[in-house]
């Protein structure tokens, strides 16, 4: 190619610019352009033309163009031979699955559309650097953008901005991409699990299932813990129950329990059937319990001891297990019998010395609630208190779970996030 190249170019630059022959001829009019999918940026390999009243698409090698300024132009050996077919290899139709699309920007964790797409030139080839989500992008597309900068600098002395979001930050949602999930999902997985929720409710119900499939066990559970509990069921129903049961057993048990309640009683059985042993029971004794009930709100999920444990060891359990609690900021001591005898926080345990045991640094008078108490009266311990987590307890007063703070935040704003 004759190296007449911008350092930048749009996508609307080239779209439905005129192809010549060498002698001058028009051949047809730019419909799309082809990218080799690479990471960070992809390259771009060929353009796609149309010809005057023909559907067929004609492949343009890239390095079979003449010149792209100032028009542009074949090679002339290459005008008979042009291929009637796409390369085979993995590519990225830009004007059919990027351009007017909804992509997820992995950067902001937000969804938006795409108006038009940012290259650098690099040696002799273009690669794919940002794509434009501005208003800015809209006027390019439609050929308005200077008499939109003249408008504004003379009404408000005011230059409009571009909105880009790099390349490497975006997960597309159309196309072959959407087979191509669970290659890039790792894009997603960074998200914080609240950003991905809403990402994932912003979607479609297809793109929302796909991305949903692509993620790996922990992240879907993570996610889902987040997700509106309408759309928590939608997603669950639509994937296999061997997988449903790994996402189920990787959630907080209280969580999990609140979604197998919504689910049919047929499908939650299975899902619980496909779980280890240890953790489908949990979840069975959780869903006994109504969800305006102490019961209904609390976790199995926290570390109890025996008071005759030290430090040094409580330590040492506390850092192995916490990773799958949803209670970390106190121990419950109990009996043999699970009885509840005391509790220690987090910061008693931290300051205690090593070879001293639970007992010795236990609270004095612990404050617990019973299973069947009602929701607003949990909040109001809560309230009075000013815990971060409440102990459940039987009639027996032995110890069947903890209500976190978060529970409870969820009741007085089931909405919030």
């Amino acid at each position: 190619m004759n190296q007449n190249l911008k350092d930048f170019y749009f996508f609307s630059d080239f779209l439905n610019r005129r192809v010549f022959h060498p002698s001058g001829k028009k051949i047809g009019r730019i419909s799309d352009l082809v990218a080799e999918r690479a990471e960070p940026y992809p390259m771009i390999v060929g353009l796609v033309m149309r010809r005057r009243g023909r559907e067929k698409r004609f492949f343009l090698p890239w390095e079979k163009i003449l010149r792209i300024e100032p028009q542009i132009t074949l090679s002339e050996e290459e005008l008979p031979a042009l291929k009637k077919s796409l390369p085979e290899k993995d590519i990225i139709l830009l004007q059919e699955e990027v351009m007017d699309k909804q992509i997820v920007d992995t950067f902001g964790a937000k969804v938006v559309r795409v108006n038009d797409l940012h290259f650098l030139r690099v040696d002799a080839h273009l690669r794919l650097v940002h794509v434009d989500v501005g208003f800015r992008g809209l006027m390019r597309r439609v050929g308005l953008e200077r008499l939109m900068d003249q408008t504004l600098r003379w009404l408000f002395s005011y230059d409009l901005p571009n909105q880009f979001i790099s390349w490497k930050y975006v997960q597309l949602l159309s196309g072959s991409d959407l087979l191509q999930l669970s290659v890039s999902q790792k894009k997603l997985s960074h998200l914080h699990p609240a950003d991905l929720a809403d990402i994932i409710e912003d979607l479609s119900g297809r793109e929302r299932s796909a991305i949903f499939h692509a993620l790996d066990t922990e992240t879907a559970a993570e996610a889902l813990e987040e997700i509106d509990p309408k759309i928590q069921k939608a997603l669950i129903e639509t994937i296999p129950v061997e997988k449903a049961s790994d996402i189920v057993e990787e959630m907080s048990p209280s969580d999990a329990a609140d979604l197998l309640a919504d689910l049919p009683e047929e499908r939650a059985e299975e899902i619980l059937e496909g779980m280890e042993q240890e953790k489908a029971e949990d979840l069975r004794e959780l869903l006994v319990h109504s969800d305006e009930t102490a019961g209904g709100l609390m976790t199995t999920a926290y570390l109890s001891l025996t008071p005759g444990v030290t430090v040094e060891t409580a330590m040492s359990r506390l850092r192995t297990e916490a990773p799958n609690l949803d209670v970390v900021d106190y121990l419950y001591i109990v009996d043999e019998e699970e009885v509840l005898q005391g509790v220690v926080s987090i910061r008693d345990l931290l300051t205690a010395q090593s070879h001293q045991t639970l007992s010795e640094i236990q609270a004095p008078r612990v404050v617990s609630v019973r299973l069947e108490e009602d929701q607003t009266e949990v909040v109001e311990a809560f309230a009075k208190y000013g815990f971060r987590a409440i102990p459940v307890v039987d009639e027996g007063n032995h110890l069947r779970g903890v209500i976190s703070f978060r529970s409870v935040l969820e009741v007085l704003a089931p909405d919030a996030g």
